[in-house]
């Protein structure tokens, strides 16, 4: 399986009992997977709708349910296919993983496989430089 891409992990203290909305967001933030300039929220409410569906969406449907052109839809969907969490077939976009554990898992996974090659690279950099 194809690892994610590019995703930022930012420490962030949760507050306590959050209402479910507010808990994704956080999740989200703390994975650095929305831009700041994206003011509208619109690339985490297309996030949202593929969490809820757990299916195939069309371009059609998020932008539909989104409130969103379906310009803004493509684009976004874009970017989360370019992070790695989200895939699309003819039938429409849909999130790479089951739930949202499975994805924390599969972070999990490309961060220590991402360390363990730095570690070799940065080894063998060290010997270089002092042999």
């Amino acid at each position: 399986m194809e690892y994610l891409k590019e995703i930022r992990i930012l420490n962030l203290e949760p507050s306590d009992e959050q209402p479910l909305n507010e808990e994704i967001q956080w999740f989200s933030n703390c994975l650095g997977m929305f831009n700041k300039r994206d003011k509208e929220k619109s690339c985490f409410r297309i996030f949202i709708h593929l969490l809820e569906e757990r299916g195939y969406l069309s371009s059609e449907q998020l932008a539909k349910r989104s409130n969103l052109s379906r310009a803004t839809v493509i684009h976004h969907a874009s970017r989360l296919i370019d992070s790695g969490l989200v895939m699309k077939k003819e039938q429409g976009y849909f999130l790479r993983f089951d739930s949202l554990e499975d994805l924390t898992k599969e972070i999990e996974k490309d961060v220590s496989l991402t360390f363990k090659r730095l570690r070799k690279i940065s080894k063998k950099i060290d010997e270089e430089l002092e042999g």
